[in-house]
C-alpha cells in the first residue's frame, strides 16, 4: 500500500507541475524529469494492444496475492512480494482509471536517467524491477517461501533435521551430548567405546587371556556356531 500510494502521489505531482514532453533537468543529465503518457510497455512497445498489458498486470497481481496467502511464510519473501505487488498495482491503476479510459489507460512516466538507461519510467517501475531482482537473489541463495534455507553439500541433499532432534554431540554438532559428558578426552565431549562392555562383573579386573587361551575361546565359539544343540544347552 505504501508503494502504491507513493507511486500515485508522485504521478499526481508530475502531472500538476511538469510540462508535457519537455525535459526538466533536476541534476544535470544525471536526473531528468520528462512527463509522458505511455500506452505500451517498456520503451513504448505494444502501444496498440494496451488491454493486453492490463490483463497481464492483473494476472501478476492475483498470482502474488495467492502466493502470499497460501505459500509465503518467509519475511524476506513477504517483503519482496509486497513491494513487487505495490509496483504492479501502481501501473495497473493507471491502466484502469486514467485516460483514455478503462482498461486502456496510459501509464504516467516522468523519470529519466540517461546514464543508466534510455527509458522513461516511474516509481512503480523502480519497485517492479528491483523486487524482481530481489526475488531472483532469494532463489539463488536458496531461501524458499517457507523461510527455510536449502542445504546442499557436494551436490547431495542433506536431510532436514526434525524439530527438536539432537545428534549425539548436540543440535549444532559441537555441544556436550544430551545426558552429560562421556568418557574420553577433548574436553570430555566425544564418546569412546567402553572397554569393559560385555564382560561379566565377576571377571572384571582379571588378567588378559594368553594367545593360546584366545585360540581356545575362538574354537569353542566356532563349535557353538556349528552346533545348535550345544547352544541350547548353554
Amino acid at each position: 500500500m505504501l508503494v502504491l500510494a507513493a507511486d500515485q502521489f508522485t504521478k499526481y505531482l508530475a502531472i500538476e507541475n511538469l510540462p508535457p514532453e519537455e525535459p526538466v533537468h533536476v541534476i544535470g543529465d544525471f536526473l531528468i524529469f520528462y512527463l509522458v503518457r505511455n500506452p505500451g510497455a517498456a520503451f513504448s512497445l505494444g502501444e496498440g494492444v494496451t488491454w493486453i498489458f492490463t490483463i497481464a498486470l492483473a494476472v501478476v497481481a492475483c498470482i502474488i496475492v495467492w502466493l502470499a496467502a497460501t505459500r509465503v511464510r518467509s519475511r524476506l519473501w513477504a517483503v519482496a512480494l509486497g513491494l513487487l505487488l505495490g509496483g504492479v498495482l501502481g501501473n495497473l491503476t493507471d491502466r484502469l482509471f486514467r485516460a483514455p479510459g478503462f482498461p486502456v489507460g496510459h501509464v504516467v512516466d516522468f523519470i529519466n536517467t540517461p546514464w543508466m538507461m534510455p527509458a522513461i519510467y516511474n516509481v512503480a517501475d523502480i519497485f517492479i524491477v528491483s523486487m524482481m531482482i530481489g526475488v531472483a537473489l532469494l532463489v539463488l541463495v536458496g531461501v524458499n517461501m517457507s523461510g527455510e534455507w536449502h542445504r546442499k553439500h557436494l551436490g547431495d541433499d542433506v536431510p532436514e533435521q526434525a524439530p527438536g532432534e539432537e545428534t549425539i554431540l548436540g543440535a549444532d554438532g559441537d555441544e556436550i551430548p544430551p545426558g552429560g559428558v562421556v568418557d574420553g578426552s577433548f574436553n570430555q565431549e566425544f564418546p569412546v567405546a567402553d572397554p569393559n562392555t560385555g564382560i561379566p562383573a565377576d571377571e572384571l579386573g582379571l588378567p588378559p587371556l594368553s594367545e593360546a587361551e584366545q585360540e581356545a575361546v575362538a574354537r569353542e565359539a566356532d563349535r557353538l556356531a556349528d552346533d545348535p544343540d550345544a547352544r541350547k544347552n548353554l
